[in-house]
């Protein structure tokens, strides 16, 4: 019997401007979000509710492009829709220059979603083409820590330049953003083109996708494992200064935590889960998310400060754990789950649940915040407890799913042809 390979590791000489181009977007990304309301309040006539409600309505006009481009994925491959995703976000910046406008704002903003739609949309199918069977842990692993990183060094570069605070330094901000996108537009035109062979594996298109009973319950899984990393963003912060009265310090340290775990150690910790089967350590990722929130929940019954900022610090870096071992294992099951031929659309229905999560998260968590610690804590458990229920019914009915991490996936669909 031939052991699976378990050492496959990713080759940056390779593949290295695809890495370099994930490098350069994830810190144009990092440099803009975190003042993205502050750019629009400093530059446009436009009230915070003007703005707030000109980005929300693009970012749910951009929810239906992501499964749309997933046939494009499919049919031309993942290195023009790539290179598109990128135009269509520089574009976006550079038009933020000029508004004036919630429709102007809309309108750039919309493209900016959009592109950000089509990138996540084919990113797993880009991944899973340039990847050998057996190292996609390894590849998602690495390609999320360097995002991460990239987001860190975007942000502290944004802290530094908002300290100015002047209008050249906003417009800067969105230039380096533009520039970041055309950069990786360049750098996506050496990246291999893998275009999945015609064939009857490509018969029944979105209606074979929809009707897969099996990856329905795939994507199901990814949902409770989206809303879980949106919490990190649109809960924790807020709970911790506003409820619980900690340093707002405090805030930054949680995010801080997060992304250098997630940036350094999501490499090594992948490499020594080698052989683990994946759903157990989906299982186990959700399993830390619900400890993390169940430390969060107990801050609110802790009277000395010192104590709760450190209970608060500790339920962060569990709950990051759960998002470095449940990350690339799940984004690897959602790609081995998908037939060749269709892997666009498969991984773009996979992309709309994390989209969705998106969209839903800040008001469904706002509204549980609102209502207490215990409901929006006990709630999250809940969903991590259903996310480990669907990570148990994966690893029985999907083969990728009960095959173990580093191994060589036998079948691709959950399926069939």
């Amino acid at each position: 019997m031939t052991l699976p390979d378990y050492t496959v590791r990713p080759s940056m000489a390779r593949h290295g401007r695809f890495v370099a181009a994930i490098v350069i977007d994830s810190i144009g990304t990092g440099v803009f979000i975190p003042v993205s309301m502050l750019y629009f309040l400093a530059t446009t006539p436009l009230t915070l509710v003007q703005v707030g409600a000109a980005l929300t309505t693009a970012g749910l006009l951009a929810l239906p492009v992501g499964p749309l481009v997933g046939g494009l994925v499919d049919r031309y491959g993942t290195q023009p829709v790539l290179q598109a995703a990128n135009l269509a976000q520089a574009l976006g910046f550079a038009g933020y220059l000029v508004v004036d406008r919630a429709w102007q704002i809309a309108l750039c903003a919309w493209l900016n979603s959009a592109g950000r739609a089509v990138f996540f949309g084919c990113y797993g199918a880009a991944v899973t083409a340039l990847a050998a069977p057996g190292g996609r842990e390894r590849w998602f692993g690495l390609l999320g820590s360097v995002r991460n990183l990239g987001y860190a060094l975007g942000g502290l570069l944004t802290a530094v330049a908002v300290g100015f605070g002047t209008h050249g330094v906003y417009a800067a901000i969105v230039v380096v953003n533009a520039l970041s996108c055309l950069a990786a537009f360049v750098l996506m035109r050496a990246v291999p083109n893998v275009r999945p062979e015609a064939g009857r594996d490509a018969a029944g298109g979105w209606r074979r996708v929809l009707r897969d009973v099996r990856y329905l319950s795939v994507v199901a899984h990814q949902l409770c494992f989206a809303i879980s990393l949106f919490a990190l963003n649109v809960a924790i912060p807020v709970y911790a200064v506003d409820v619980l009265g900690l340093p707002g310090w405090t805030a930054g340290a949680v995010f801080t935590l997060n992304t250098l775990m997630v940036g350094f150690g999501q490499g090594a910790v992948v490499g020594r889960l080698s052989g683990r089967v994946r759903s157990r350590v989906l299982v186990a990722g959700h399993a830390c998310c619900a400890t993390g929130y169940l430390l969060f929940l107990a801050a609110d019954r802790v009277t000395a400060l010192a104590l709760a900022v450190g209970v608060v610090l500790l339920g962060a870096l569990v709950y990051t754990l759960g998002e470095i071992l449940g990350g690339p294992v799940t984004s690897t099951v959602a790609a081995e789950s998908a037939p060749e031929a269709l892997r666009g659309r498969y991984l773009a229905l996979n992309q709309l649940a994390v989209s969705i999560a998106g969209a839903v998260a800040p008001a469904a968590l706002s509204g549980l915040l609102s209502a207490g610690a215990a409901a929006i804590w006990l709630t999250l458990v809940g969903v991590s407890a259903l996310g480990a229920a669907l990570a148990t019914l994966i690893g029985e009915a999907v083969p990728a799913a009960r095959s173990r991490i580093g191994g060589v996936p036998g079948r691709s669909s959950p399926g069939g042809p």
